[in-house]
């Protein structure tokens, strides 16, 4: 799934994104360094995985979207 970077913050390495629909979600310095990824910056393109429904969906998984 695709989304845009909304916020992140370098220190936690966590931050949250936005969903194309607008809803953002959270996600935490585990689904970061999942992705490998060693900073983003807001209105990135952002390729997700997430897991759970509703209130308990969780992103597992952040990296940068390429064409």
């Amino acid at each position: 799934m695709q989304a845009t970077t909304y916020t992140y913050d370098a220190d936690s390495r966590s931050g949250s994104v936005l969903l194309d629909d607008g809803t953002p979600l959270p996600f935490t310095a585990s689904a970061f360094d999942a992705g490998g990824l060693r900073l983003l910056r807001p209105g990135q393109r952002v390729r997700i995985e997430c897991e759970g429904e509703g209130e308990e969906r969780r992103v597992t998984l952040v990296t940068l979207y390429t064409f």
